[in-house]
């Protein structure tokens, strides 16, 4: 499954492809692919009877992904968690939020990740308070973002990513800080939101692309599935974007199978 360097974009898979550590994956992942997304989806400790159990990577595991990262030529990205909010009603939540993410980016500096990957979480309430509940939303996103921008080299290094909202929730977002943005295409595709439009806007600040297949053979269709799941006909705008991408492609999917056929998709097209 070699795939380094055959692309005009870099070709990246999760760090969940096998059960297991981010660091037992990336041996395996590191010598075949350009990039690894290091999931880290959890940020608060676990409790036990023993007390808390910390789930963020620890000081030995980031240095052997930087000695990883020689060995194998390969670089990362980071998938921050989604257990906090930089959106929340709540403003001790959206603190929170901002201080887990701070902690996220410095714990991982020193693996010089290409980019950050932020959720911005759009609730049911905030979806049934129209566009006044829209711009509240926008605003907490904004002054948590303005919160996190004096920790970071520069506010870049965060890229927002489309979710199932449509994308032009985040577009004054995009438009008031200097943020990148995530395209995840699979998303876009199963909500059925323009890839194209968007990249055209805001493609030259998008460093990292998602692509997964989307099975709509399901009442609900079903992402994060191999690309061979995707019929061809809702694929072509992505695959034109892709044409023209030069960033990060992440195959972000979560065991063999579907990398396997995500990869044979490729080099067939």
């Amino acid at each position: 499954m070699e795939i380094k360097k055959k692309w005009p974009f870099k070709v990246g898979t999760t760090s969940f492809i096998d059960p297991g550590p981010i660091v037992d994956n990336v041996k395996k992942l590191g010598p075949v692919f350009d990039e690894i997304e290091l999931l880290i989806f959890e940020s608060q400790p676990f409790m036990t009877t023993d007390g808390p159990v910390p789930v963020l990577p620890q000081a030995d595991e980031i240095r052997e992904l930087v000695r990883l990262s020689r060995e194998f030529g390969v670089t990362y990205n980071v998938h921050l968690p989604v257990d906090v909010s930089f959106t929340s009603a709540s403003k001790k939540e959206r603190i929170l939020g901002v201080d887990t993410i701070k902690q996220v980016v410095e714990l991982c500096a020193p693996l010089s990740p290409s980019t950050h990957t932020l959720h911005l979480e759009f609730t049911p309430e905030d979806a049934g308070g129209g566009d006044a509940g829209l711009e509240r939303w926008q605003g907490r996103a904004l002054e948590s973002l303005g919160i996190l921008s004096p920790f970071l080299n520069h506010l870049s290094d965060i890229s927002i990513e489309t979710l199932e909202y449509p994308p032009e929730h985040l577009f004054k977002i995009l438009d008031n800080l200097d943020v990148d943005l995530c395209i995840d295409a699979g998303h876009l595709i199963k909500y059925g939101y323009d890839i194209k439009a968007l990249f055209e806007r805001y493609g030259h600040r998008v460093p990292l692309i998602h692509l997964h297949g989307v099975d709509f053979s399901h009442e609900n269709p079903k992402d994060h599935q191999g690309l061979d799941k995707t019929p061809m006909d809702r694929f072509l705008l992505t695959f034109e974007v892709l044409k023209q991408f030069d960033g990060v492609v992440s195959l972000e999917v979560f065991n063999r199978n579907n990398l396997q056929d995500s990869v044979n998709y490729l080099n067939n097209l």
